[in-house]
């Protein structure tokens, strides 16, 4: 039987079968090419990861020197990239996703400051050939992934006459079809997008709103497959030729929209801090595009979720996110709420600010001062598998691809093995 199976079927295909045939326990792994992740949602589909881990922490797999900067590392196949400031200029630093070995590095604007940070804060967006990087004062740019060439730069508030954001230009750019699309805030221009060829201006959207500090995000909401956008005092969606399609008022003081919107059940998810809180919209036909509806509002200071930069996390029909009490004060609760009824299901008093990804039925977080901790969501309760203190203090969400966690500072970046 065996010869006859070995004649019937090569070396290399039977050993395909049996990997098939053991698919149950084959990890998944998978790149974090932008902002949030693979879907812009802070959630990865990657499997095959640590469930837990000993007093040491992670397995540490490298550390190189990096810059200032809040935006977080992006990985396509062997290559990782991430903004800093550095030698007096906003750079594209990319590197092997490996071994933290530097492929090469861009400089693409002078030196950014601001009183709340300075260096860069968007995070760039990497298709098959470039990356896309968004600088503090809103330089958007294009870099050739194969040598660091910048093939070109658009100030972006020149093009579109606008005044910067008080707290820095903090959109991570988004790829759609032919376009790169980022907040502006211009007059004209609240939206823009922009070839990703020639930098040259598609399409426009503004109806005289502030930036605001968010990144927007493609969602299947309303029926249709949109940009939505959160800016300074409303969120609201545009089609693909920058068509508004809906829009709901929703002002934060000091125009601290950050938290990037997310699908709930074909609903758009917004929450901001400042004491002002979360809503879930219902986006149904009407008029000549869509009407939202409050499905659920939880608002003012007895809110159940008040989002500060962080977004919040969807798994199993439960929220997961960061409850920041007061005016950007410095309670940070970790609460955990229905995502249906708007319900809080339990929090986890004064955890911290910081940030969560997800994967493999596992939270990754990253504190302000500056610890890697590992915790399992559940409705039941809050559950801590591991924590450690691992760089200083960072506002910089953490990155997982293919089997690696990467975490930054303003001085180092980390990369951790995380696989089972």
């Amino acid at each position: 039987m065996r010869q006859t199976l070995r004649r019937m079927y090569p070396t290399a295909v039977m050993a395909l079968l049996f990997v098939v045939v053991a698919g149950a326990d084959i990890a998944r792994a998978a790149d974090w090419p932008q902002f949030l992740g693979p879907a812009r949602n802070g959630i990865s589909k990657e499997t095959g990861l640590v469930q837990s881990w000993g007093d040491g922490g992670p397995k540490e797999l490298w550390r190189i020197p990096g810059g200032v900067g809040m935006t977080s590392v992006v990985v396509q196949g062997k290559l990782a990239c991430t903004m800093v400031q550095t030698e007096g200029e906003q750079r594209l630093l990319a590197f092997d996703a490996a071994t933290g070995k530097e492929t090469w590095s861009a400089a693409i604007a002078p030196t950014y400051r601001n009183g709340m940070g300075n260096g860069p804060r968007g995070t760039p967006a990497l298709s098959k050939d470039a990356a896309f990087v968004f600088t503090g004062e809103g330089v958007l740019a294009r870099v050739s992934l194969k040598d660091g060439n910048v093939d070109w730069k658009v100030d972006t508030l020149k093009e579109l006459p606008g005044s910067a954001a008080e707290y820095g230009m903090a959109c991570s750019p988004i790829l759609w079809g032919e376009a790169v699309v980022v907040q502006v805030g211009a007059r004209q221009a609240t939206v823009a997008a922009f070839s990703q060829k020639t930098g040259k201006v598609l399409w426009t959207d503004g109806r005289g709103e502030t930036p605001g500090y968010s990144s927007p995000a493609i969602l299947k909401v309303g029926g249709k497959e949109q940009l939505v956008v959160f800016a300074g005092a409303s969120a609201f969606g545009v089609d693909s030729k920058g068509k508004r399609l809906w829009q709901f008022p929703y002002e934060t003081g000091y125009d601290c929209n950050i938290a990037t919107p997310i699908a709930i059940d074909g609903n758009v998810f917004i929450s901001a801090g400042e004491n002002h809180g979360s809503t879930l919209l219902d986006l149904k036909p009407g008029g000549t595009g869509l009407k939202p509806s409050v499905v659920w509002d939880s608002t003012g200071v007895r809110s159940v979720l008040r989002t500060e930069w962080q977004t919040a996390l969807l798994l199993d029909g439960h929220l997961y996110g960061y409850d920041n009490v007061g005016g950007a004060g410095p309670i940070t609760n970790l609460t955990c709420v229905n995502a249906k009824t708007g319900e809080r299901v339990w929090q986890e008093a004064r955890f911290g600010k910081g940030n969560a990804i997800a994967a493999d039925g596992i939270l990754f977080a990253t504190t302000m001062k500056g610890e890697l901790i590992l915790m399992k969501p559940s409705p039941k309760g809050y559950e801590e598998l591991g924590r450690k203190t691992v760089i200083e203090t960072t506002r910089q969400a953490p990155s997982l691809a293919n089997g690696r966690l990467y975490v930054r500072d303003d001085r180092e970046i980390v990369c951790f093995d995380v696989k089972k």
